[in-house]
C-alpha cells in the first residue's frame, strides 16, 4: 500500500465501479446543505454504481446507501482516487483505510484555496507579499496588480494557495478587473475570501465587503494599515462589526508583517467552520426592494443548476441593477423570458417608487448600511490631526507652483540617476577591465578568445555598468509610488491628459512606462473606456524605460559631459511630448469621443518602508540580471558570430604587407613603428567587419538611416535593439571594440565611440559620433519599435492590428524626428 497514487478529481470524472474519497465540497447554498446532509463530507468513501441511460445522473453509494446526482452537482465535489492494482475497494477499506493512503488523503483535504479582494491601495499586495515570501509590485495608487498572482503559505499543516486578485473598487462588470474578480470567486470558488480593507478609508472600502456579502462566500477581513487608524486618535471596536456582518476581523500591517499569521489562523479556522463569528447575514434593502428581490428569487430557484453555484439573492440584486453578464445568463434557462420580464416589472415599479435608477438605489442601501455599522462602531478622530497632512497636499497640488514640483521632482531623480550612479558604475567598469584582460592573457589567441572577450565579456559586460543605473531609478520611482505622489502626479496632469483625450488616471501607466513599458501596458486595464486603454496603449512606448537608460550613459556620457542630468532630463521630456502629440493625432483620427470625468483615488500619504523599497530595487536588480544571462548573452554570441565571419575576406589592401614595411622603415622610432602598425591593423579590422555577415547586413540598410547621420554600425545596433533595447549597448560594445590588441572592453566604449571615424563612403576621416548624431540617435531608441515584449504585451492586451500598428507608426515617426534633429542641426551645428 505504500505505492498508492493519490490522484485528484471531480467525482463527476469518475467511471462506473470506481471509488474515492472526498476531500472538499463546493458549490453553494441549498444545493450544498442538501449535499452535506446526505453524507457528502470531506473524508467518505464514495463508489460509482452506475450511469443513467443518457449519462446522467449517475448513482452513487455512500454510507451504505445510494443517491442519484446530477453530472454538475458532482462537478462540485473534490475527490481523491485512490489507485492500486490490486482492486482498492477489497485491500484498503474495511472500516479504516491503510495509513499510508490515509495520510495522503488528509493532505490532499487539508489544503485552503485563497482569494485576496480588495480596494487599488489597500494594502493587498503587501500581505501578499509578506505572507508568501513573494515579491510582487507594491506601490502607493491604483491598479499595481492587474493580473492575479498566485502563491503557497504552509501553516498548522495547511496548504494554502493564495491568490492576490486585482483591486477593484465593486464587483460589477464596468473594468475588466471587476468582471475578473467576480468570475474568479466563482469559477474557482476559494474556500475563504480574504478581504482586504484599508483602516483608514472605512466608508469607502466596506462598500466592497457588502457585495461580498450578497454573494455569499466564506470571508475573513484584514483591516490593513491598522497602525494609521491608531495614530490617527480613532477608536474602532472591529469585533462588533465583525459579529454585525458575520465576518472576523483581524488587524493587520501589512507591510510590517503585523497581524498576518492572526489573519490566516483564522482562515483556517473559517474553513473548518470552527470560528463562531463566521455567519451569513443579509443586508435590509427596505421593504419594497426586499419584496421585489424576493420575487425574482422565487423564480430563480426554479433552475438547480444556477443556484448550485450562485446565490439566488446576489443574482436577483445583480438582475435588478441591470448587470449585463447576468442578464445573458438568465436569457439561457428554460424559464428566462419569464425572469426577465419580472425584472423589469420590479425595475419599473421601483424606480418610479424612489425616481431613481434601481442600481443607484440600491448602491444608497448599501453605503446606509455601511454608515449606520461605522457609526455604530467607530469613534473619528479629531479632525486637527489631518491639518499637517492637508498641507502638504495643497502644496504638492497647488494649481501654480504644482507643476514645477512635479518637473524638478524628475530633474533631481534624472541627475541623481547619473552623480550618484557614477561611482558604482565605475567600480563594476574597472571590474569588468580587469576580467576581461585577466581572461586575455589566460588564453591563448583564436576564435574561442575572440568570443569570450570581445563577444561575450564586451557584449554583457558593456551592459551590466549600467546596474547601478537601473536600480537608482526604480529607487526614485518606488519612492514616488509608496508615499502617494505618482497618485498626485496623475492629479496635476489630469488638465493636461484632458488636452489629449484622455484623464488623469490614464497618467499613472504612463509613468510606469518610464520603469518599464510592458507593466505600463498592462495596467491599462484599469482604464474604464476601452477607447482610453487603447489609447493609453499605443502611447506607452514613448515613456522610457529603464532598458533604454543604459544606450543614454553612454552617449551622453560621451558626448555631454557637462550637462548630463539636463541632457537625459530632455529625452524624458521629448517622449512626453511626443506621446502627447501622437495621442492628439489618434484622438482625431481613430478615438475622437468625449470627454470622461477625471475620477481617481488619492490616496493618503504614507512614510515608504525601507523592505518595500529594497524589495523592489532587489526585484528589478533580478529581472535585468536574468536578461543578461538570457537574452542579451544570446543576443552578444549571435552578434559577434555575425561579426566574426566569414573568415576568408578578399581585403583591398595587403596590410601585412604594409605592416612589414613599416616595421623595416629606418628612421622611425619603435613607439612610432609600433602605433602605425597599430593603425594599420585597425584598418584592417575594421574592413574585415564590414566585409562580415553582419557588416553586410548594415550597410543593405544604411541608406534608410544615412540621411540620419547614422552609419551602417548604428543601423546594426537598432536592429538588434528590436529585441531588448540593453542590446543595442552590447551591439556597440561588439562592433566598436576594433582595437583587440589595447585590452580595451566595455568600459573604454566611450573613448572608442568619440574616437570612430568613417573608413567608406564621402566623409573618410571624419568622426561617426557628434553630439548632433548621438543625440539624434537616443531620440531615435526612445521613439523607434517598442521591444518585442511590449509588442507581446500590446498584442495580449487589444490584438495583432493595433500591436501591428504600434510597430510601423513608432518606428516611423522615430525616423521623422530624427531627421529633423540631424538635418536642422547640420545647418547651425
Amino acid at each position: 500500500m505504500e505505492d498508492q497514487l493519490i490522484i485528484s478529481q471531480y467525482l463527476s470524472e469518475l467511471r462506473t465501479g470506481e471509488e474515492c474519497v472526498i476531500t472538499k465540497v463546493m458549490g453553494h447554498g441549498a444545493f450544498r446543505r442538501r449535499i452535506t446532509e446526505m453524507g457528502f463530507v470531506k473524508g467518505k468513501k464514495v463508489k460509482v454504481i452506475k450511469n443513467a441511460p443518457l449519462q446522467d445522473p449517475v448513482e452513487y453509494e455512500i454510507m451504505g446507501y445510494h443517491v442519484s446526482l446530477r453530472r454538475s452537482e458532482a462537478k462540485l465535489i473534490e475527490v481523491v482516487l485512490v489507485d492500486d492494482s490490486e482492486n482498492i475497494g477489497k485491500s484498503i477499506y474495511s472500516g479504516t483505510f491503510a495509513l499510508e493512503a490515509m495520510r495522503k488523503i488528509q493532505e490532499k483535504t487539508k489544503v485552503i484555496n485563497v482569494a485576496l479582494v480588495g480596494n487599488p491601495n489597500c494594502g493587498k499586495t503587501s500581505l501578499f507579499n509578506y505572507a508568501s515570501g513573494s515579491h510582487e509590485k507594491v506601490g502607493n495608487y491604483s491598479g499595481v496588480t492587474v493580473d492575479a498572482k498566485s502563491a503557497v503559505l504552509q501553516l498548522k499543516g495547511y496548504t494554502i494557495n493564495i491568490v492576490d486578485l486585482p483591486g477593484t473598487y465593486s464587483i460589477t462588470e464596468y473594468t475588466p478587473e471587476e468582471l475578473y474578480v467576480r468570475e474568479h470567486i466563482f469559477n474557482e470558488m476559494p474556500d475563504v475570501v480574504v478581504n482586504v480593507v484599508d483602516a483608514s478609508n472605512l466608508e469607502r472600502n466596506l462598500f466592497l465587503t457588502t457585495q461580498l456579502i450578497d454573494m455569499h462566500v466564506k470571508v475573513v477581513m484584514a483591516l490593513n494599515m491598522y497602525d494609521e487608524l491608531e495614530r490617527s486618535g480613532a477608536q474602532f471596536d472591529y469585533d462588533y462589526l465583525g459579529k454585525m456582518i458575520g465576518i472576523p476581523i483581524i488587524p493587520t500591517v501589512a507591510a510590517k508583517g503585523r497581524g498576518i499569521d492572526d489573519l490566516f489562523t483564522r482562515v483556517i479556522e473559517a474553513f473548518e467552520d470552527k470560528d463562531p463569528v463566521v455567519r451569513h447575514v443579509h443586508i435590509n434593502y427596505g421593504e419594497e426592494i426586499e419584496g421585489a428581490i424576493k420575487k425574482i428569487q422565487d423564480e430563480i430557484w426554479k433552475n438547480k443548476e444556477i443556484t448550485d453555484k450562485y446565490s439566488s439573492r446576489f443574482l436577483s440584486i445583480k438582475l435588478l441593477e441591470n448587470d449585463r453578464i447576468f442578464r445573458h445568463m438568465i436569457d439561457e434557462l428554460p424559464n428566462g423570458k419569464k425572469i426577465q420580464e419580472l425584472v423589469a416589472k420590479e425595475i419599473h415599479r421601483l424606480e418610479k417608487m424612489y425616481k431613481e435608477p434601481a442600481d443607484t438605489v440600491i448602491t444608497d442601501a448599501k453605503y446606509g448600511f455601511v454608515a449606520g455599522a461605522i457609526n455604530e462602531t467607530l469613534t473619528p478622530a479629531v479632525e486637527e490631526k489631518r491639518r499637517r497632512t492637508s498641507d502638504l497636499d495643497n502644496l504638492l497640488t497647488h494649481k501654480i507652483l504644482g507643476f514645477p514640483i512635479f518637473i524638478f521632482f524628475m530633474w533631481v531623480m534624472f541627475q541623481a540617476t547619473f552623480t550618484l550612479g557614477s561611482y558604482p558604475m565605475g567600480w563594476i567598469d574597472a571590474g569588468v577591465t580587469w576580467f576581461s584582460n585577466s581572461v586575455s592573457s589566460w588564453m591563448s589567441e583564436g576564435s574561442l578568445r575572440d568570443l569570450i572577450v570581445n563577444g561575450i565579456i564586451g557584449g554583457v559586460g558593456g551592459v551590466i555598468i549600467f546596474l547601478p543605473n537601473i536600480l537608482l531609478l526604480f529607487f526614485f520611482i518606488s519612492l514616488m509610488e509608496d508615499t502617494g505622489y505618482m497618485a498626485r502626479s496623475a492629479f496635476i496632469m489630469d488638465k493636461l491628459m484632458h488636452k489629449i483625450g484622455l484623464h488623469g488616471k490614464s497618467f499613472i501607466p504612463l509613468l510606469m512606462g518610464f520603469g518599464c513599458n510592458v507593466p505600463a501596458v498592462m495596467a491599462t486595464r484599469t482604464l474604464q473606456s476601452k477607447k482610453d486603454r487603447l489609447l493609453t496603449m499605443l502611447i506607452t512606448p514613448f515613456m522610457s524605460c529603464s532598458a533604454r537608460l543604459p544606450v543614454y550613459v553612454l552617449l551622453i556620457g560621451a558626448f555631454f559631459p557637462k550637462n548630463q542630468g539636463l541632457v537625459l532630463f530632455s529625452i524624458y521630456v521629448i517622449g512626453v511630448l511626443t506621446a502627447i502629440v501622437a495621442a492628439t493625432v489618434l484622438k482625431k483620427t481613430f478615438f475622437s469621443k468625449r470627454e470622461e470625468p477625471f475620477v481617481m483615488e488619492l490616496p493618503p500619504y504614507r512614510v515608504p518602508t525601507l523592505k518595500n523599497t529594497t524589495v523592489h530595487m532587489w526585484h528589478k536588480a533580478v529581472q535585468y540580471l536574468k536578461k543578461m544571462g538570457t537574452v542579451i548573452l544570446t543576443a552578444s554570441i549571435l552578434i559577434w558570430a555575425l561579426s566574426y565571419f566569414p573568415k576568408n575576406i578578399t581585403f583591398s589592401k595587403n596590410y601585412d604587407a604594409l605592416s612589414a614595411q613599416v616595421a623595416n622603415t629606418a628612421g622611425l622610432t619603435k613607439v612610432q613603428k609600433e602605433a602605425k602598425v597599430s593603425e594599420i591593423e585597425l584598418q584592417k579590422e575594421a574592413e574585415r567587419q564590414e566585409k562580415s555577415y553582419i557588416g553586410q547586413i548594415g550597410h543593405a540598410i544604411e541608406p534608410v538611416i544615412r540621411p540620419l547621420g547614422f552609419d551602417w554600425k548604428i543601423g546594426v545596433s537598432l536592429v538588434t535593439g528590436l529585441a531588448a533595447k540593453e542590446i543595442v549597448v552590447s551591439t556597440m560594445g561588439i562592433l566598436y571594440q576594433a582595437d583587440k590588441n589595447a585590452g580595451e572592453t566595455s568600459g573604454h566604449l566611450k573613448k572608442k565611440l568619440i574616437e570612430q571615424v568613417h573608413n567608406t563612403g564621402d566623409h573618410i576621416g571624419e568622426r561617426v559620433f557628434n553630439p548632433l548624431v548621438a543625440y539624434g540617435m537616443m531620440i531615435f531608441i526612445l521613439i523607434y519599435f517598442p521591444c518585442i515584449a511590449v509588442i507581446a504585451a500590446i498584442r495580449k492586451e487589444a490584438g495583432w492590428g493595433w500591436a501591428s500598428f504600434a510597430m510601423v507608426y513608432t518606428t516611423a515617426t522615430a525616423w521623422i524626428m530624427s531627421f529633423i534633429i540631424y538635418q536642422v542641426g547640420s545647418l547651425f551645428i
